[in-house]
Parts: C-alpha cells; structure tokens; sequence
C-alpha cells in the first residue's frame, strides 16, 4: 500500500527514493540549523519534533500518532488502545543510566508511534538523550546492519543484546558533524534506504 503523501505520487520505489531524499536534506537542516539542539530530550513530544522536522515535507502525519495498529512480520507493535499510555509511561521511565536510556529506547520501539519513520526518528532521540544524560552518542558505523536487526527483533523479550551492541559502539565525539550525518545514511540504510549520502546532498 502507498501511504498517501503530499507529494502527489502513487509509484512505491518513486516514494521511497523522494522520501529518503527529502528527509536526509531536512536531517541536514535540523542539525545545521541547531534546531537538534532545542528537541526536547526523553519524551514522546521531543520524538515528534524530530518527526515533524524530518517528514513533514512529505506526509500529513508527521508527528501525529499513528491511528492504525501495525505489526512488522510476525511482531505486533503496541495496539492503539494502548499507545497514548504506552507513551506516557515512557516519559515517565528513568533514562540517568545507559542500561535504562536504551530499556526506555527499547520501549519506544515497541510503542512505534507513527504511521511511518519510527526508527530514523528513533535512534536521533536515542542519541540526543545519551548526549543530554552521558555526554556520548553511537558511533552507528559501528553497528552491523544484520546484528542489530536481530538484536531489535529480539529486545521485547530481552534487551541484553542491542544493550551490548550499542554499547560497544559508543563514542564521546558528540559535537562531529560528520558522525551525524554518517549515522543518518546508516540509521536510512537498515531501513532499505540507500540512494543518497546526506552530506552530498
């Protein structure tokens, strides 16, 4: 199914590739701009600020909570009864630690939000509350496209193992422009998203 978008087209692979370019470039501006730097950290209203700064150029629904339920394979993401106290008791959940910010992390995977853009949205909020709590952010060249995949699928039920991954691919350099713009082409590239290098663009 195309999601209806405001850029009038019906054709999935055009969609795709103009979404993944348009985003990248308005990931370029909320960075450059220093917008990043007033998102509010750790809460469901600063991922729709992200959401809305990099989708809002090409759906409706940028930032707005999703009104459908949606499952990825086999895995089921919270029903839409639920989310909106899902999302505040994921406001609420500690982040002081690296083990809590990614249990947190974790959480808001699961809530999945949004209609579409959940995940790129995601690890920038991931990296602005390891920034704001612990003066570091992932180095996600560092992280192997199939490892963390799996790591995902696998954290509802135990998150020991994206929690080791990330870890291990932590890094105090969180003022680089160029990690940034590195993580966005990989965060876009576990999506399927490859046609672009954001600083190209």
């Amino acid at each position: 199914m195309i999601l209806e978008n405001k850029l009038g087209i019906t054709n999935q692979v055009e969609l795709q590739k103009e979404e993944e370019r348009i985003s990248k470039l308005a990931a370029k501006r909320m960075y450059d701009s220093g917008l990043i730097d007033k998102i509010e950290v750790g809460t469901f209203a600063g991922l729709c600020q992200i959401h809305k700064a990099l989708f809002d150029e090409i759906y409706n629904f940028a930032r707005k909570m999703r009104d459908v339920n949606l499952a990825k394979g086999n895995f089921r993401f919270a029903p839409l009864m639920y989310l909106e106290q899902s999302l505040k008791y994921i406001d609420n959940m500690p982040q002081s630690t690296f083990d809590e910010i990614i249990a947190k992390y974790v959480e808001m995977n699961i809530a999945h939000p949004f209609r579409e853009g959940n995940g790129r949205s995601t690890r920038i909020w991931l990296d602005l509350t390891l920034k704001k709590e612990l003066k570091k952010v992932i180095d996600w060249n560092k992280v192997n496209k199939a490892d963390y995949l799996s790591a995902m699928e696998r954290s509802p039920v135990k998150d020991v193992e994206i929690n080791q991954l990330l870890k291990h691919a932590l890094t105090d350099k969180i003022n680089e422009r160029g990690i940034f713009m590195k993580g966005i082409d990989v965060s876009y590239f576990y999506e399927g998203y490859d046609n672009f290098r954001t600083e190209e663009l």
